[in-house]
């Protein structure tokens, strides 16, 4: 920490997190230095079940993570996606956490306030860290966005569906379909 006592690395962040008192169903993030707190309603859960269920089919369970610490390239970004896959043979460094390098795809279902999904630091945060495939579940709107071939900043393809069509992934790193029409709406 800075002698003033102001945060300057993920660390220290964490460090005062950990004071914080976080209600209880709320999930802390830090998103360019800046603490964002959103609520876990049922519908992300039921969202995030779904595609742990569908990912399952094909990948092992010990590569699928979720709500887990992830530091990201750029201003202090450390986030706790909904849903991640990692590579195969990936470990964990020193620290205990997951390399960005060897995260394949993250999801994220969004916060009821969310507008554009695509206007979200964190959509620049994930291209910039070479995740090569970045879900947003936009339970408000009814929409889902995936994200693929991350370029220095953005992704160069995104693909939306409405609730209930398919998401077709194969030609992307994850390799499938997803289905979209067992999503709740807010």
């Amino acid at each position: 920490m800075a002698a003033n006592g102001t945060p300057i690395t993920l660390d220290d962040w964490f460090a005062l997190l950990e004071a914080m008192p976080v209600p209880q169903g709320y999930r802390a993030e830090i998103i360019e230095g800046t603490v964002q707190l959103s609520w876990r309603r049922d519908t992300r859960w039921d969202i995030t079940a779904d595609l742990y269920d569908q990912l399952r089919a094909k990948y092992p369970r010990k590569r699928l993570k979720s709500d887990v610490r992830l530091d990201l390239p750029g201003p202090l970004n450390s986030f706790a996606p909904d849903l991640m896959l990692v590579a195969e043979g990936a470990e964990r460094t020193a620290d205990g956490l997951w390399r960005c390098e060897d995260i394949e795809f993250a999801a994220e279902v969004t916060p009821q306030d969310t507008e554009d999904p695509g206007d979200n630091p964190k959509v620049a945060a994930y291209a910039l860290a070479g995740v090569p495939v970045y879900l947003v579940v936009d339970p408000r709107h009814g929409k889902s966005h995936a994200y693929s071939k991350p370029g220095k900043d953005t992704y160069a393809v995104r693909l939306t569906v409405t609730f209930g069509a398919d998401m077709n992934l194969t030609g992307t790193p994850l390799g499938l379909i997803l289905e979209t029409d067992d999503f709740p709406r807010d």
